[in-house]
């Protein structure tokens, strides 16, 4: 019994330097953005393994009628323009950014007070930077399924609402609060959004 435990123990040993030089597993590259396919767009397959940025509940830029039913947005960018942004406080061409809108629930397992989210996506929606591909650098997509959605047209609402209060390069930066500080030490918040800012504290 002692010899056969010796000669297990003797293996194991040999075989350490070579499991020293194994290198480690990779992470699978991720899927380049954006992607299209003709004018349609395909959805980021692995974007919620990007940089979260933040997310709302109940947000709306109308004060129009509440909806009957609460919803998170959770934001979502890759991770090379989130790193260009943390070093220039802007976005660089190639930006995509994805809002995912789950639905909002109050009972389930334990929970007995406050919102949290469902486990069903309701809707996504593309914000891309793409100054070779779109007239305005930037346009939206949204995804009802899996399929390659079309651009928005530019005359839906969200374009003109974007490029009149955003707070950097016609996104709402605003309500990242990871990055709004950085844009602010750099100088990159639009006109638009300091007025914007200035009207509301004197609310």
């Amino acid at each position: 019994m002692q010899k056969i435990s010796l000669f297990l123990l003797c293996t194991a040993l040999s075989a350490l330097p070579a499991l020293a030089q194994t290198p480690p597993l990779a992470d699978p590259a991720p899927a380049a953005v954006p992607s299209y396919v003709g004018d349609r767009m395909r959805k980021p397959p692995d974007y919620r393994d990007w940089i979260y940025l933040s997310a709302g509940l109940d947000m709306s830029y109308n004060a129009g009628q509440a909806p009957d039913h609460h919803m998170f947005g959770n934001v979502f960018v890759d991770p090379a323009a989130y790193r260009a942004f943390r070093r220039s406080g802007t976005w660089p061409d190639k930006t995509t950014i994805v809002l995912e809108m789950r639905g909002a629930r109050d009972k389930g397992s334990i929970n007995r007070r406050g919102l949290y989210q469902d486990g069903d996506v309701m809707g996504l929606e593309v914000h891309v930077k793409d100054e070779a591909r779109f007239p305005g650098k930037w346009a939206f997509f949204a995804f009802d399924d899996d399929a390659p959605a079309r651009m928005i047209p530019t005359s839906a609402n969200c374009y003109a609402c974007h490029a009149a209060h955003a707070a950097v390069d016609t996104t709402f930066v605003q309500f990242y609060p990871t990055l709004l500080p950085l844009a602010t030490a750099r100088g990159t918040l639009s006109a638009a959004y300091l007025q914007d800012a200035g009207a509301a504290a004197a609310r």
